[in-house]
Formats: C-alpha cells, sequence, structure tokens
C-alpha cells in the first residue's frame, strides 16, 4: 500500500491531520475513533496497536464535551459517583481481555466491531429518537438498577477492549433503565465515556503497544480539533461530520475484511 511506503515526515502529518479531523468530530458528533483507528492502520500500523494509540491519542478530545453538560452532570453527580467504579472496574477487564488475549484474535474480530459500530453510529439518531420515547413512556417506574449497572459494566468492558460505538452503547444503556431526559443521558454518556478511556489510557500508557510518534502527534492534533469543535458545533452540520464518518467506517470495514 502507497501509505506505507510514505517517508515518516509525511506519515506522522496525515496523523496529524486525522487527529485534528477525529478531535473535531468529538466535538461536533462523536466518532472520532473512526478517523483516527482507520489512519493508523492505513499507515501500516498493526491493528492492536493502532486501537491502544489511538484511544490514548485522541483521549484529550473529549474534554469540551464535559463542560457543554455541567448543569446536567451536576445534578446527576450522585448517580455519576454510583456508577464510576462499575466504569472503572469494566474498563479494566476488556483491556485485560485485549491486552492478554491473541493478537490474531483482536484482528479477527475487529472488522466485526468496527462494522457493528458504524452501524450503531448510522442509526445513533433514529435509535436516540426511540429511546427518548420509550424512557417518556416509562418516566414512572423506579430505576433499574441492577439492569443499570449490568448493562454500564458491559458497555465499559467494550470500551476498554475496542472503544469504536462506546457512545451509542452507553446511552442505550441508560435510556432503557433511566427515566432522565435524553439531554441528561447525554451528558451522563459523555461523563462516563471520558472516564472508561481515562482508565484505559492510563493502563496502555504503562502497559505499552503504543505507537508512541503517532501518540504524541494525534495528542496535539486531538487537542487541536477538540477546539476548534467546541467552536464549529453550531457553524457545521452534525449531519455532515456524521456521513463521513460513516464512510470512513465502512470503508474500513470492508478493507479489514478483505485483508484479515
Amino acid at each position: 500500500m502507497l501509505a506505507t511506503t510514505l517517508p515518516l515526515g509525511w506519515r506522522l502529518l496525515i496523523i496529524f491531520v486525522s487527529g485534528v479531523a477525529a478531535g473535531i468530530s468529538n466535538g461536533i458528533a462523536g466518532g472520532g475513533t473512526f478517523l483516527s483507528f482507520p489512519t493508523l492502520v492505513a499507515l501500516g500500523v498493526p491493528t492492536l496497536t493502532a486501537n491502544v494509540s489511538s484511544t490514548v491519542g485522541i483521549w484529550p478530545s473529549t474534554f469540551g464535551g464535559i463542560r457543554g453538560f455541567r448543569e446536567e452532570l451536576t445534578t446527576h453527580k450522585t448517580l455519576l459517583r454510583e456508577l464510576m467504579p462499575t466504569c472503572a472496574l469494566g474498563s479494566i477487564v476488556g483491556c485485560a481481555l485485549l491486552l492478554l488475549g491473541s493478537a490474531q484474535t483482536f484482528r479477527n474480530v475487529v472488522p466485526w466491531l468496527i462494522g457493528i459500530a458504524t452501524l450503531l453510529f448510522a442509526m445513533a439518531p433514529r435509535i436516540t429518537k426511540l429511546l427518548s420515547k420509550v424512557n417518556a413512556a416509562e418516566n414512572t417506574n423506579p430505576v433499574r438498577r441492577r439492569s443499570l449497572f449490568v448493562g454500564i459494566f458491559i458497555a465499559s468492558a467494550y470500551g476498554g477492549y475496542f472503544g469504536a460505538g462506546l457512545g451509542i452503547v452507553l446511552l442505550a444503556v441508560m435510556a432503557l433503565t433511566l427515566p432522565f431526559e435524553i439531554y441528561a443521558l447525554q451528558g451522563l454518556r459523555v461523563a462516563l465515556s471520558m472516564l472508561i478511556n481515562a482508565v484505559a489510557v492510563i493502563i496502555f500508557v504503562a502497559r505499552g503497544h503504543l505507537y508512541l510518534d503517532a501518540v504524541y502527534v494525534l495528542l496535539i492534533g486531538a487537542l487541536i480539533g477538540g477546539w476548534l469543535g467546541t467552536m464549529l458545533v453550531r457553524r457545521v452540520s452534525p449531519k455532515i461530520v456524521r456521513a463521513l464518518i460513516i464512510v470512513v467506517g465502512a470503508a474500513t470495514t470492508v478493507r479489514l475484511f478483505w485483508t484479515s
């Protein structure tokens, strides 16, 4: 592949651009992993290394989302604190499955994960609308805490193993188990996603398997992109960003299935 033969400077420039794009995407519509991960794979980085490097590199781009949901997070801070240990434990389990498992198993599984995550991302607006109706219908029922915590644990384990599409998984779990409006659920989703990825980042940095040049460049690009995303969120149509992410996700799925 031509991309794998490029000089280092060009490769780093491409990674930087993908980091900026991932940061902007996370600031506007989410799904930054769908841009950074395929870029690293296209440049010849092994899928497992690309996964952990992408997770570490674009994590700072999620900071902007926290600021946008401060009121909702303050309102539900007690629940957020209760869910934090479950998120941390689930993320640790997912990271352990990734790092202690076979790299070949991950290569075999990742096309399916990308494909399913892309499909979920494409359907996210409809899923969100449907779940908001279900939630409104069940607003008088007590919170099904056991289902909530089990669902959050499974979602967190998925996030620690492979984070693409984590946000919509978390949103679905919470919408089916919590009697909150969808905007409050979005705030919790952002905070929990940030925590799950933070635990994964700590483990990945400590354990290794990182393409450090890519991580450094992604960090810078994602910080810039995250800042730009918060500025552009009201000026750029999320539909355009979502369409780009879906195209990239679909193309990556086809390529990974073709080469696996």
